[in-house]
């Protein structure tokens, strides 16, 4: 059984290039591992393949989930698991793509099985974020669970909430959660490819698609979507470049401030991101160029190598 393929990296590296090569390569089928792209509504300010690139391989997961909808990373491992199993019934590769680091750790360690986080945990932690900023998040995720907290950046403010949350609902670390885990892939059913590039080419890349976003209809996009009206802490709500949009869509700032807000958003983003894959998928093989013919080159060479 040929292993699933996992490709991962920060926005804007050229994971959509990469995964359609590889589906073409070797009969594969391309499954979303991006928290973002699972969203309708917002096909270009998520940068969720286009028309042309779908008709290339078969696409699943892509703007598939109402924005409404708080979609979690049970819920994608859920269905992300019966798709593995459709495609391989089907005689195909399920190839994974995506950005998101807890989506693909969810399938290749585990999900932890912690309780449902209540409204009080959740506010409580707000409240603490809000009042004393990250470094106050970090002391109490500290004070609550120092082993989970120092596997995390200190910058992560997804998942230093997510610790504080779990020790306040629990009032058991989330690591002694995490602890009693068994991946849903074993380690023979996938191999894992990382986009590694240079900060300042990919800081460009990304300044240069968000242009190319606005020219092709990402303000109207995300007009429509503020016509919803929908919770903006909803995830959806807080994808990069919604919120300065909205804002100068409410006259609360000038395009030119929504759109430097929104590179700076994007290219702190990539660099979280890149600081993730470095620290939880350092086992992955590793493609460093931007440039597209040469990452498919050594996607190829890649392939070529047995597994493991």
């Amino acid at each position: 059984m040929t292993p699933c393929l996992l490709i991962a990296g920060p926005t804007a590296a050229g994971k959509t290039a990469l995964s359609l090569a590889a589906a073409e390569r070797v009969g594969g089928e391309i499954i979303n591992a991006d928290s973002m792209q699972v969203y309708a509504g917002l096909p270009l300010i998520t940068a969720q393949p286009d028309v042309a690139e779908r008709a290339r391989a078969p696409h699943h997961l892509f703007g598939s989930i109402d924005p409404a909808i708080r979609y979690s990373v049970g819920q994608w491992t859920s269905d992300v698991l019966a798709l593995i199993s459709d495609i391989r019934g089907r005689g195909n590769v399920p190839i994974l793509v995506g950005g998101t680091g807890l989506y693909f750790n969810a399938l290749t360690r585990g999900l932890a099985p912690v309780p449902e986080i209540g409204e009080a945990a959740r506010a409580r932690a707000a409240a603490l974020l809000d009042a004393d900023g990250l470094a106050g998040l970090r002391a109490e995720a500290l004070r609550l669970d120092p082993v989970a907290t120092n596997r995390v950046d200190a910058a992560d403010r997804q998942r230093l909430l997510r610790i504080v949350e779990v020790g306040l609902e629990t009032g058991t670390a989330l690591s002694v959660f995490q602890a009693d885990t068994v991946p849903p892939l074993e380690p023979a059913a996938w191999r894992g490819i990382v986009i590694e590039p240079d900060r300042e080419a990919l800081y460009r890349r990304i300044d240069q698609r968000f242009e190319r976003m606005l020219e092709a209809g990402a303000l109207d996009e995300v007009a429509a979507f503020m016509q919803r009206d929908l919770d903006p802490d909803l995830p959806a709500s807080k994808a990069l470049g919604v919120p300065p949009l909205i804002a100068h869509l409410r006259g609360e700032m000038s395009l030119d401030e929504a759109r430097d807000t929104a590179k700076r958003d994007s290219r702190r983003y990539a660099k979280r991101q890149g600081t993730w894959f470095r620290n939880q998928a350092a086992s992955w093989s590793r493609i460093g160029t931007l440039d597209s013919e040469a990452a498919i080159s050594a996607l190829a060479d890649i392939l070529d190598q047995p597994p493991g």
